[in-house]
């Protein structure tokens, strides 16, 4: 590919600090936009009628590669059955909201390159999405809606400036910035436990376990914007705590400071999917202190609030 493509698109990857599951059914989530994130590099090439399509992993080494044909987005060639028929769900997505994308007869060649590993479920499949729907001129949520699902909360953070109030109201996406920048961000960490999760997965538990509750729904609403109003470390600690509690309730699961670190002087909340990928820990230490902790248990990667964040 050209030093100079046609297009080139970033959009960033996501974390969800409040409302997991909940935001489904309508719950007010804070979600907030990350520094990583996938670059979507697009230019035309002499291969008429063919799409030639490489995503690259953050060490630039290629995990995907794939050709398609032009209009169809027939597939003619993928290193990955599974994953080219999901990006052909995303083109045929796309196609669907705007009728005369790729259909001018050129040829295109695509990289795209995530700058995060794609253990760490910071977004590759909504970042992608995100990207694409921009390329095709099409509408990214309702892309989102007739591929792989969610609440869009993902979608919402690949092009803001920073954290995000967000909620479904009738099933529309609605998001807007947050005022979150707290005193005490230098005492809260994002800790990758190692364990990727499929939140389609964890969207069916929630589905399978609890039934559309008002009430859950308006006390995460309410622990949402308390988190906004925290001025203290221990207000933080409270609110993610009782969080926790809420949700653990209507999952049946565990909580994962009660798993893992249950002698961490503070808290520690899920993010996401429960189980796996990032949680958000606040440490009542000094933030070394608080990383050595992690880090001795075998926990390497544990990022910093302001590192994280955009």
């Amino acid at each position: 590919m050209s030093s100079q493509p046609a297009l080139r698109l970033f959009a960033q990857g996501k974390l969800l600090l409040t409302g997991e599951y909940v935001v489904l059914d309508g719950a007010l989530a804070l979600a907030l936009p990350v520094r990583y994130g996938q670059t979507l590099e697009v230019e035309v090439s002499e291969a008429a009628g063919r799409l030639s399509w490489e995503s690259l992993d953050e060490k630039g080494h290629a995990w995907f590669w794939g050709k398609f044909s032009l209009p169809g987005f027939d597939v003619l060639y993928a290193s990955s059955t599974e994953t080219a028929a999901r990006l052909q769900q995303i083109l045929q997505a796309c196609r669907k909201q705007n009728p005369a994308f790729l259909q001018d007869g050129a040829g295109w060649n695509v990289r795209t390159r995530i700058d995060f590993p794609r253990a760490w479920g910071l977004g590759t499949s909504s970042t992608l999405i995100a990207a694409v729907a921009q390329w095709a001129a099409a509408d990214p949520y309702v892309v989102l809606f007739d591929t792989f699902g969610g609440s869009g909360y993902d979608i919402a953070c690949a092009f803001a400036g920073g954290p995000l109030l967000y909620r479904l109201e009738a099933g529309r996406p609605v998001a807007g910035r947050a005022p979150f920048d707290p005193v005490f961000a230098g005492q809260l960490f994002f800790v990758f436990l190692g364990k990727k999760q499929n939140s389609l997965d964890g969207i069916r538990h929630y589905r399978a376990r609890a039934h559309f509750d008002p009430a859950l729904i308006g006390d995460i609403s309410g622990l949402t914007q308390q988190l906004l109003d925290a001025q203290t470390l221990d207000q933080c600690c409270s609110v993610l705590l009782e969080h926790e509690r809420r949700i653990a309730r209507a999952l049946d699961l565990p909580r994962v400071q009660e798993l893992y670190f249950p002698d961490f002087p503070g808290v520690v909340k899920s993010l996401g999917a429960w189980g796996g990928d990032f949680v958000l820990a606040a440490g009542r230490k000094a933030p070394a202190a608080s990383m050595a902790y992690f880090r001795q248990k075998g926990y390497d990667v544990c990022i910093p609030y302001r590192e994280m964040a955009l």
